[in-house]
C-alpha cells in the first residue's frame, strides 16, 4: 500500500529560506501576513476563480521580481507606444534610436513583447539590454523575433501585474505615440507619481513624426487637452504639468532622462521624512535658496543636508542626503525641486 505524502510544513520551508536569521528577519512576518491574507480569502467564501486569480497574480509577481533582482543597480527605462507602428515609420526609428543611445549609457530597456514601438524598443538597445513584459492576447500570440526565447521575457495574464512591474522597476518612462493602451500606461504612470504611490522619475513624451519627418504635434495636442480640460477645470494642479516633458528627438529624450540623475540619485521615506540621495552635496548657499523656494513642501521644520539615516540599512551609504518632513503632496513641485537640485553646477573634478 502506497504511503500518503506528508503535508508540507510552511513554517519549516520559510525557516529554510531565511536561514539563520529566522523569525528575527522582518521578511518572516511579511510572508506570514501574505499567507494569512490568501487563507482569509478562502475563509471569506472566495470561489475557485478568485483564488486562481490571486495565485496567478502572485506567481507573475514572483517570477518577475526574481528576474529583475538579478539586475539590481542597473538603470532601466520603460518604453511605451503603439504595437501597430510599422517598422518603416519615423516613430519606430525614433524609438529604436532612443533605446540604442540609452543602452550606450549603460541603461536597459523594458517594453512589451509585441511589434511596433515595443519591438523598436528592443531592437535599439539589442536583446542583451532588453526586458520583454508580454501580455497574453488573442491577436498578439507571439513575442517579437528579437526578444522571443530570451530569459528576460515574461508573459503575463493580467494587465495590472504587468503595469505594476513596468513602473516598480523603471527609473524613467519614455512614451511614443499610440492608442488606448499607450494612454492607459501614460496616465497610470502620471497618476502614481502624482499621488506619491510610485517613486518620482522622468516621464518624457517623444513627439510623433509624419512620414516626411516633420512633427505632427501629437503630444502637444495632448498637452493642450490636458491644459484646457483638466487644468482649467481644476481637476489637476498647475504643479502636475511639471511631471512630464515633451521632447522633439530621441537625443533630447535621452538628455532629459540623464539630466534627472545628474545630481539626484534616488529617494525614499523614513517615517514622515523624505530622504533625497545626492550624487554630490549641495553648496550651502544653494541649499538655503532651495529651502526658501520650496518651503510649501515642508510639513514642519526645514531641509537638512546630512549623512545616511540608520533606518536606511546601508543603502547607498556613501551618498549625501537631503532630509525634510514632507507634506506627502504636491509631487509636481517636488519634481521642480529635483530640477533645481540638478541645475546647480557640479564641482569640477581636480
Amino acid at each position: 500500500m502506497k504511503r500518503p505524502r506528508p503535508e508540507p510544513d510552511p513554517t519549516a520551508a520559510l525557516q529554510k529560506a531565511l536561514g539563520a536569521s529566522g523569525q528575527n528577519d522582518p521578511r518572516w512576518r511579511a510572508v506570514q501576513e501574505a499567507v494569512e491574507s490568501v487563507a482569509g480569502l478562502l475563509v471569506d467564501g472566495g470561489d475557485l476563480g478568485q483564488l486562481r486569480l490571486v495565485r496567478t497574480a502572485l506567481d507573475e509577481m514572483r517570477r518577475t521580481y526574481r528576474l529583475f533582482n538579478q539586475y539590481r543597480g542597473v538603470r532601466k527605462v520603460s518604453i511605451f507606444g503603439s504595437a501597430r507602428t510599422p517598422s518603416h515609420h519615423p516613430d519606430y526609428s525614433a524609438a529604436r534610436e532612443f533605446g540604442r543611445i540609452m543602452a550606450s549609457h549603460g541603461w536597459m530597456a523594458i517594453t512589451g513583447a509585441g511589434d511596433g514601438i515595443m519591438k523598436a524598443g528592443h531592437e535599439g538597445p539589442s536583446r542583451e539590454a532588453s526586458f520583454g513584459l508580454g501580455i497574453r492576447l488573442p491577436f498578439e500570440s507571439r513575442p517579437n523575433d528579437i526578444i522571443e526565447g530570451d530569459d528576460k521575457l515574461i508573459e503575463f495574464r493580467y494587465f495590472f501585474t504587468r503595469k505594476l512591474m513596468f513602473l516598480s522597476q523603471s527609473d524613467a518612462v519614455a512614451v511614443f505615440p499610440g492608442g488606448f493602451g499607450t494612454h492607459d500606461e501614460l496616465f497610470e504612470t502620471l497618476t502614481l507619481v502624482q499621488t506619491g504611490r510610485s517613486h518620482i522619475m522622468p516621464i518624457v513624451l517623444v513627439e510623433g513624426l509624419d512620414v516626411d519627418g516633420t512633427s505632427r504635434g501629437y503630444w502637444h495636442d495632448w498637452q493642450e487637452f490636458v491644459r484646457d480640460e483638466l487644468l482649467r477645470n481644476g481637476w489637476i494642479s498647475p504643479e502636475d504639468m511639471a511631471l512630464f516633458r515633451i521632447v522633439q528627438t530621441p537625443q533630447e529624450a535621452v538628455d532629459e532622462v540623464l539630466r534627472f540623475y545628474r545630481r539626484y540619485h534616488s529617494s525614499r521615506y523614513v517615517r514622515d521624512n523624505l530622504v533625497i540621495r545626492l550624487n554630490a552635496p549641495l553648496p550651502s548657499a544653494d541649499l538655503q535658496r532651495i529651502a526658501s523656494e520650496f518651503r510649501p513642501l515642508f510639513a514642519s521644520g526645514t531641509v537638512e543636508q546630512r549623512e545616511a539615516l540608520s533606518e536606511e540599512r546601508g543603502e547607498h551609504a556613501h551618498l549625501t542626503r537631503l532630509v525634510f518632513h514632507h507634506t506627502r503632496r504636491d509631487f509636481g513641485m517636488l519634481r521642480r525641486l529635483i530640477d533645481r537640485i540638478n541645475d546647480v553646477p557640479l564641482e569640477p573634478v581636480a
